[in-house]
């Protein structure tokens, strides 16, 4: 059987553009719908609404109806963050994170990342865990948490084993003891 060619089907052209090197070619229509979405955040991002800056500040980042601007991304999401979108807190948290479009600070990261877990939104919680578990902005000591064995409470309530996660001791038995003390003092004198 011979091999034919099939024609393709034509994409309606709007209009040819030409790139800055003067070389035509044609957009196809999804561009012109994504330039319009844009300047549909735009306005409502103008306006103070928290979610269109994000989404704009999203848009930015990736080139979507809009010039790829790591910069004026970062911005328009920290407007959003600062608005108190918890998506946005997250997504500058892990800019910071990565010193993508913002210089990069592990501690300014934790801040962002604090922020959205206050929304308790589950991804800023696993960022943080993550970053515990790295020893990413945070003390070293304080985020090795020991792996102990299965309790038979645990089991008994659940009837599967779980693992129970214990944090090294931080203070000796000695400042426990007087720490207890202080309080018992204190408890005290305010009665």
């Amino acid at each position: 059987m011979p091999f034919s060619i099939r024609p393709i089907r034509s994409v309606p052209v709007q209009y040819p553009a030409t790139s800055p090197s003067g070389r035509i070619f044609i957009l196809p229509p999804l561009y012109f719908r994504a330039v319009a979405q844009a300047q549909e955040l735009r306005t409502s991002a103008e306006a103070g609404d928290a979610s269109a800056q994000y989404r704009l500040g999203l848009r930015y980042s990736a080139g979507n109806g809009t010039p790829q601007d790591s910069l004026h991304a970062k911005e328009r999401v920290e407007k959003a963050a600062m608005q108190g979108h918890a998506g946005a807190q997250l997504h500058l948290g892990t800019l910071y994170l990565e010193g993508n479009g913002a210089p990069q600070s592990a501690q300014m990261a934790l801040v962002w990342f604090s922020r959205a877990a206050e929304q308790e939104d589950s991804l800023a919680f696993a960022k943080i865990g993550g970053m515990y578990a790295q020893g990413r902005g945070v003390l070293r000591t304080l985020s090795r948490p020991t792996c102990g064995t299965t309790s038979e409470q645990h089991m008994e309530i659940g009837k599967q084993p779980r693992l129970v996660m214990r944090s090294p001791p931080q203070m000796t038995p000695a400042q426990i003891a007087e720490a207890q003390r202080l309080a018992r003092e204190w408890k005290a004198k305010s009665k």
